[in-house]
């Protein structure tokens, strides 16, 4: 049964910091290229951060560039989103997401980031 459970979520002050983790089990993660995307109320979900199979290259958002660093332990079947100098506006649900070749793509069930003071 394939699952990704993502974690780390909660309230955080503007300008903290907060490491969200996404534990996959049931596919052979370490071929997969992993991504984090977030959904804020009323918006559509966006693409924040993504990182090949192997970890080599990264991809950002404009948005988060410089603040968030996207990052995956193939030993533990686990991607991370450490993310820095959060503001108002990084508020969202945040999502991962595998994804291989022409299969169909995977997707956890999301951990809630509110940034307020």
């Amino acid at each position: 049964q394939v699952q990704l459970v993502e974690s780390g979520g909660g309230l955080v002050q503007p300008g903290g910091s907060r490491r969200l983790s996404c534990a996959a089990s049931g596919f052979a993660f370490s071929r997969y290229a992993m991504h984090w995307y977030r959904q804020a109320p009323g918006k559509e979900r966006e693409l924040v951060a993504s990182i090949t199979s192997a970890g080599g290259t990264t991809n950002y958002a404009d948005s988060v560039k410089g603040r968030f660093t996207i990052s995956r332990d193939n030993a533990k079947n686990t991607v991370y989103l450490q993310m820095n100098s959060l503001v108002p506006e990084d508020t969202a649900v945040y999502y991962c997401k595998a994804t291989y070749s022409y299969y169909l793509p995977y997707w956890g069930q999301g951990t809630q980031v509110t940034v307020s003071s």
